[in-house]
C-alpha cells in the first residue's frame, strides 16, 4: 500500500471510531413541563431519553403564571408538553389548547377518576388541582407520563416502563412513611393552618384538618373578615403552629399571627412549606420526594 493511500485512509478510520458527544441532546425528546413537580416526574421516568425544560422554578406560583416570550419558544419547539391541568395553570389554558392542534399536550390529572378529586364549594364547580399532596393520587400520574413518552418514542417504551415501575415503588414507600409520621401527631393537634387552601388532599389522605386563609387558588383575595375568622379559630382551639408557604407572600400568615398575639394566644410559625412549587436545588426539597419529606418533617415537628 502506498504512503499516499495510508494517509488518506487514516482520517476515515478515526472518524468512524469517534464516539458521540455525551452532551448531545439532539436525539432526545424535547419536553416542556410546567411546575417543578411535573418536571421532576417527567425527568425521572424519561431519564436520558428526554430533555426537559421546566417553566416554573422554585417559589413560582402557577395560579398567576403567564408564559413569557421565551416560554412560547420552548413550547413551540417541544415534542411534548406536560402540565397539571384542573386549571392549576389557569392563565396558560388557551396556550395549551392552541398547542394541542399540532403536538401532544398532556394534563397528568386526566388519568385520575373524578370521584377521587376534591370539588370544594368555593371553587365554583371546579376541582382542587393540588393533587400532588396525596402521594397515592400522584402515583396515578406516573401512567399518564409513561404513556405519553412511549407514544412519542416507541423505541424506548421498555426503558420508560422500567423507570416508571421503579418510581412507583418509591412512591408506595413514601406514602407509607407519610402515614406513619402523621400518626405520631396527637389527634387533637392534627390541624394544619396555611396561607391558602392547597393542602386539602393532604388532609383528606392523612387525617388532618386543613385551614387556609385564602381559597384553593391564590388568585382569590382574602379580607379582614377572613383573618378574623382564622384568628378566632386558632385562638379558641389553642392551635400551636401555623405555616407559611414558599410560593405565597408571608404577610398573610403574619397578619394571622399578630391577630392571635393580640388575643393572648402565642402561636408560632411552624416553618415554610412547599406548596405550589418545589425548593431550590441542593436544599432537600428540589425533587417531589424530597419536597414531601421536607413538608411532612416540618409539619410533624411543629405540631407534635
Amino acid at each position: 500500500m502506498s504512503l499516499f493511500c495510508v494517509l488518506i485512509c487514516i482520517p476515515v478510520i478515526f472518524s468512524g471510531c469517534s464516539s458521540p458527544d455525551k452532551g448531545d441532546t439532539s436525539d432526545r425528546l424535547q419536553i416542556v413541563a410546567t411546575t417543578g413537580m411535573i418536571t421532576d416526574l417527567v425527568s425521572t421516568i424519561g431519564g436520558d431519553r428526554v430533555s426537559v425544560v421546566g417553566l416554573m422554578g422554585p417559589g413560582v406560583d402557577p395560579h398567576y403564571y403567564k408564559a413569557t416570550q421565551g416560554d412560547l419558544g420552548h413550547l413551540s419547539n417541544a415534542d411534548l408538553i406536560v402540565y397539571n391541568g384542573l386549571f392549576l395553570e389557569g392563565k396558560m389554558e388557551d396556550i395549551f389548547i392552541k398547542m394541542s392542534r399540532n403536538k401532544s399536550v398532556v394534563a397528568v390529572s386526566h388519568v385520575i377518576d373524578e370521584s377521587s378529586l376534591r370539588r370544594p364549594p368555593e371553587f365554583k364547580g371546579h376541582f382542587d388541582p393540588h393533587i400532588w399532596f396525596d402521594v397515592g393520587l400522584w402515583r396515578q400520574t406516573i401512567s399518564a407520563v409513561q404513556t405519553a413518552l412511549s407514544e412519542a418514542a416507541p423505541a424506548h417504551a421498555d426503558s420508560f416502563q422500567v423507570r416508571a415501575q421503579r418510581y412507583d415503588r418509591q412512591l408506595v414507600d413514601l406514602n407509607a412513611w407519610v402515614r406513619e409520621q402523621v400518626a405520631s401527631i396527637p389527634p387533637e393537634r392534627r390541624v394544619l393552618v396555611t396561607a391558602h387552601d392547597a393542602f386539602g388532599y393532604f388532609g383528606q389522605a392523612y387525617g388532618l384538618e386543613v385551614l387556609g386563609l385564602q381559597g384553593i387558588s391564590t388568585v382569590a383575595e382574602y379580607g379582614v373578615n377572613d383573618v378574623r375568622r382564622l384568628v378566632d379559630l386558632i385562638s379558641d382551639r389553642k392551635i400551636p403552629a401555623i405555616f407559611v408557604e414558599s410560593s405565597v407572600p408571608e404577610r398573610s400568615i403574619n397578619a394571622v399571627r399578630e391577630g392571635c398575639l393580640a388575643r393572648g394566644h402565642e402561636v408560632m410559625i411552624g416553618g415554610t412549606l412547599y406548596s405550589d412549587a418545589m425548593g431550590e436545588a441542593g436544599r432537600g426539597a428540589d425533587t417531589y420526594i424530597g419536597m414531601v419529606r421536607t413538608n411532612v418533617t416540618t409539619i410533624v415537628e411543629a405540631l407534635r
